[in-house]
């Protein structure tokens, strides 16, 4: 395999099977008798683990390893699938999700940083598009697949097979070559991190990520309850959206490389992204698929464009630490959404999450229309 395949095989792969967990076990928390504040922590835990781990990650991905991290990352996933199949234990479920959440995030981290430091010549919009099309096609198979499992068999059954598939994957990926490393210090990742551009951006990622908390504690609830949906009926309804992410990151891909192109079609995405999510929140299910797919639009426009733009924001020898920071920053506002759409969804309606994170998306369209006039890229 060629280094990018074997990128686009593990991003691939990983989102096939920790992204179906991440929507479909609230519905495995709520049948073994979990409250919404439990499924709060869980899913917050998941969201914390990588403001521990993702800069000491990218810092040894710009000093060390990255090929390292990355089978070690993946051998923890597949012990922690069969783990968790087992468990029962509120807290020792919460403690598993958050070493899960080191796993993923170290897979995150280290393949962002891999694809960041290679210098194949190619497009950048091409380049990251087709990067954010296999990280958004895993999710839209893997729930799909996910639905069919916990459909006619259960939740453990599914975990039992994600754990193999991941053995399978740490098989066939035994190495990566072209990994470059540079004898970076601490006071560079501070000086390029304390910057006017990068903290003007952290906000602005901060304020998207925050959508993320409804879809891993009441999206699925949700279906379930506000259209009466079976296991297999919510699968199908997350899946086809998703696919529309994927679809729509490989299509930006064929849109030329422009820095000011790229941050009009970042905002615009960003507004569909928002209104997607205050318009799926209506009693037709089919006009909220439709709704919904709007949402994933925007979001596969965001994935391709903030990656690239992390990418253009810091120099090459030092991007493993830094971008590693910023993706912490974004599970940061994961994290906070779970803690705070979790008990207001569950107590007050699961509507609401949607309405009030779709809100905040639109008012950052306005923000990142300011923000991106201040903000300079490095060429490609």
């Amino acid at each position: 395999m060629s280094l990018h395949t074997k990128i686009h095989f593990v991003n691939f792969s990983r989102k096939f099977t920790v992204t179906s967990v991440f929507f479909l076990v609230p519905l495995h928390f709520l049948a073994i008798g979990y409250n919404g504040w439990q499924i709060g922590i869980i899913m917050s835990l998941l969201a914390l683990a990588p403001l521990v781990i993702s800069f000491p990650t990218g810092w040894i991905n710009d000093r060390f390893s990255i090929s390292g991290v990355i089978h070690t990352a993946l051998f923890a996933e597949w012990a922690l699938f069969l783990l968790i199949a087992g468990m029962r234990s509120f807290v020792l479920m919460a403690i598993l999700f958050f070493f899960l959440g080191m796993a993923n995030n170290a897979l995150d981290v280290s393949l962002n940083s891999l694809y960041y430091k290679d210098d194949t010549a190619m497009d950048q919009n091409r380049k990251f598009g087709t990067y954010t099309f296999w990280v958004g096609l895993g999710p839209a198979f893997g729930v799909l697949a996910g639905g069919f499992l916990t459909q006619y068999g259960n939740f453990r059954i599914l975990l039992v097979v994600f754990s193999a598939m991941t053995l399978i994957v740490l098989f066939f990926v035994r190495r990566f070559d072209h990994q470059r490393f540079s004898l970076v210090s601490f006071k560079e990742y501070k000086s390029s991190l304390i910057r006017r551009k990068t903290l003007l951006f952290v906000v602005f990622i901060f304020i998207l990520a925050l959508h993320w908390g409804v879809e891993g504690t009441v999206y699925s609830p949700f279906l379930e309850k506000f259209f009466g949906l079976n296991r297999l009926q919510v699968s199908f309804y997350i899946s086809i959206p998703l696919s529309a992410l994927a679809l729509t990151a490989f299509l930006v891909g064929f849109v030329k490389y422009n820095a000011r192109t790229n941050k009009r079609l970042l905002l615009l995405s960003m507004f569909f992204s928002g209104a997607g999510l205050i318009l799926m929140v209506n009693r037709n299910v089919y006009l909220s698929i439709i709704f919904r797919i709007l949402h994933e639009i925007g979001d596969g426009g965001l994935g391709v464009l903030v990656t690239l733009t992390i990418s253009r924001l810091f120099d090459k020898r030092n991007i493993g630490g830094s971008a590693g920071l910023l993706v912490a920053i974004q599970i940061m506002g994961q994290m906070v959404g779970a803690l705070v759409y979790s008990p207001l969804g569950y107590r007050y309606g699961l509507q609401y999450p949607f309405l009030i994170s779709g809100v905040l998306l639109l008012a950052n369209v306005a923000y990142g229309s300011i923000i991106f006039k201040k903000i300079e890229y490095y060429s490609p």
